[in-house]
């Protein structure tokens, strides 16, 4: 599941990999300072602006290097989900990481899960990863995305399919009790909505879509 590593590699730039070199990115400083970036903000909604000043980088070259991160496989993002309610977020992006290894790695974290402060975040990004494969594997291949209201209003992850919303929220708790939010369950009346947690997860990540 969540694995956990007993030492910090060393993750110094010995001369500038391939990939570096293909894109001719000379300051390879500023790209690991993006990585780190986004590796404390999954699971929230990104901002260019704010990457751009916490990088030093301006917001074309933040949006470049996303894209490189993504083409090469380190990243994957959700767009907001927006169809009919004035106050969605229409526009919004959350960023992952395939492998919540290197995630910890780029920001050097290994505590133990019980000492973590990012355990949801860890969570939700480790499902949302093991949805995806299985959905490969299984040859369905739902659109995926996040939904937000102005009002903070959230659901964590959508897949559509079929003209059917299937809505999941999660939570590392499972005593912990979430409810679908009011303002999309009247709006979109084709849905089903899931809570998902340690106890359930595995049938989350292993259902088959209708």
């Amino acid at each position: 599941m969540l694995e956990e590593s007993p030492a910090t590699p060393d993750l110094g730039f010995r001369g500038p990999p391939p990939l570096l070199k293909w894109q001719e990115i000379k300051k390879p400083v500023e790209l690991e300072k993006l990585v780190q970036a986004l590796a404390f903000q999954i699971g929230n909604e990104v901002s260019y602006n704010e990457l751009a000043q916490m990088t030093g980088l301006t917001n074309e070259t933040v949006q470049r290097y996303i894209d490189l991160l993504e083409k090469s496989f380190v990243i994957f993002s959700l767009s907001s989900f927006s169809r009919n309610l004035r106050n969605e977020i229409k526009k919004g992006r959350k960023i992952y990481f395939y492998d919540t290894g290197i995630r910890n790695a780029v920001i050097r974290q290994f505590q133990p899960l019980s000492r973590r402060n990012d355990i949801g975040a860890l969570w939700e990004n480790f499902l949302i990863v093991e949805r995806m494969k299985f959905n490969s594997w299984s040859d369905q291949y739902p659109n995926t995305y996040f939904w937000r209201t102005h009002a903070q209003q959230e659901i964590d992850y959508i897949e559509d399919t079929n003209g059917m919303l299937y809505a999941y929220e999660f939570t590392w708790n499972e005593k912990r009790k979430k409810k679908l939010a009011s303002s999309f369950s009247q709006t979109y009346s084709d849905h089903i909505f899931k809570v998902v947690n340690r106890e359930n997860y595995y049938e989350f990540i292993t259902s088959k879509l209708k």
